[in-house]
C-alpha cells in the first residue's frame, strides 16, 4: 500500500514508532520555504538571528526527537553529501548540534564513497523496519509529498540501505570537525 500523508500525519508517525526511525538523505540541497529566513541568516553570518529562528521554528521537531530518544528509541540519519560540502550542507551541519542534543544520531557519507553500495535512490524515513515514508522531490529540490509505503520488498530494500549507509558513514561530530569553517581541516590543525 502507498498512501500520501500530511505533515501532521508524519509527525504522528514520529511519535508512534516503537524502536527505530531512520532517515536517508541523498540531496545536497533541500528547498524548504519555511527555512528561507534561517538560510539567509546563515549565509549572512547572522548567528544570533539563526539561533533565535532555530529555537522558534524547530521547537516541535526537537520536542518529538527528545521524547523519542528519552523513551529509549533510536532516531538516526545518514546524509549522503558531495565534498567539499555545499553551502546548504554547511548550513545543516550548524543545525545538527540541536539534533544531536535532542538525541538524534546523524552521520555523513561522502558521495564519492557510495560507488557500489547499492543505496536506494530516494530519500525516505524507515520506521521499525516495518514501513517507510518516501520523500520525492522535484528538480528544484522542493518536496512534492510524503508517501507512506508498507510493501515488504520496498521496506527490505530500505532496511538494507539503512544498514549499508549507516556502517559506511562518518559520525556527525567527526564530520563537522573535518569541515568546520567551510573548508577541510588538516589533522592536528
Amino acid at each position: 500500500m502507498t498512501q500520501v500523508v500530511t505533515g501532521e500525519e508524519f509527525l504522528a508517525l514520529m511519535t508512534r514508532f516503537r524502536h527505530t526511525a531512520f532517515r536517508l538523505e541523498l540531496r545536497d540541497r533541500y528547498n524548504v520555504p519555511a527555512e528561507q529566513e534561517r538560510w539567509q541568516a546563515f549565509l549572512s553570518g547572522d548567528t544570533a538571528t539563526l539561533e533565535r529562528l532555530n529555537a522558534e521554528q524547530r521547537a516541535t521537531w526537537m520536542s518529538v526527537i527528545r521524547a523519542a530518544t528519552f523513551a529509549g528509541k533510536r532516531v538516526e540519519r545518514v546524509r549522503v553529501v558531495t565534498e567539499p560540502p555545499t553551502d546548504y550542507i554547511r548550513f545543516e551541519l550548524t543545525l545538527n548540534a540541536g539534533n544531536a542534543e535532542a538525541g538524534e544520531d546523524i552521520r555523513y557519507l561522502p558521495r564519492h564513497q557510495t560507488a557500489g553500495l547499492d543505496l536506494p535512490r530516494v530519500d525516505y524515513w524507515l520506521f521499525d523496519s516495518r514501513y517507510a515514508v518516501v520523500l520525492p522531490f522535484d528538480e528544484d529540490d522542493v518536496l512534492l509529498d510524503m508517501e507512506l509505503v508498507d510493501d515488504p520488498a520496498t521496506v527490505v530494500a530500505f532496511a538494507s540501505g539503512w544498514d549499508t549507509a549507516w556502517h559506511n558513514a562518518i559520525p556527525y561530530p567527526i564530520y563537522a570537525g573535518k569541515w568546520a569553517g567551510g573548508a577541510e581541516r588538516t589533522p592536528g590543525a
